[in-house]
């Protein structure tokens, strides 16, 4: 009778607990967020981030040259091909600002992101 009694516990906690997963999981979606690179210029060139929540950032290289995306501040980097798209998990991030910079042409394409 003990064995049964524990078993019918076990089945209640797990149907219990998996019950609750998929709401957990909705409010753990990432912020998503886009940018281009044309020109040898990131547009934006500045994002506004909400802090301590982690960022899904999609990249497409309009240009004929690959880019790297390149931040030492969010430790970051990435090779983003000709015509080509990557994506780049960022943080979460304490508030603050976080320099980013395209390493194949660093005084045109500069960026920042801003987690407020």
């Amino acid at each position: 009778m003990r064995h049964t009694s524990t078993k019918l516990w076990t089945i209640a906690l797990v149907l219990t607990v998996t019950n609750f997963l998929p709401v957990s999981s909705a409010f753990a979606a990432d912020l998503e967020l886009s940018m281009v690179i044309k020109n040898h210029m990131f547009e934006p060139s500045e994002l506004k981030v909400p802090a301590n929540q982690r960022i899904k950032l999609n990249i497409q290289n309009l240009d004929k040259t690959a880019e790297e995306f390149e931040s030492h501040s969010m430790k970051k980097e990435k090779v983003i091909p000709a015509g080509g798209k990557a994506v780049i998990f960022l943080g979460p991030l304490k508030p603050g600002s976080y320099e980013f910079i395209g390493e194949f042409n660093p005084k045109t394409a500069k960026g920042l992101v801003i987690a407020e």
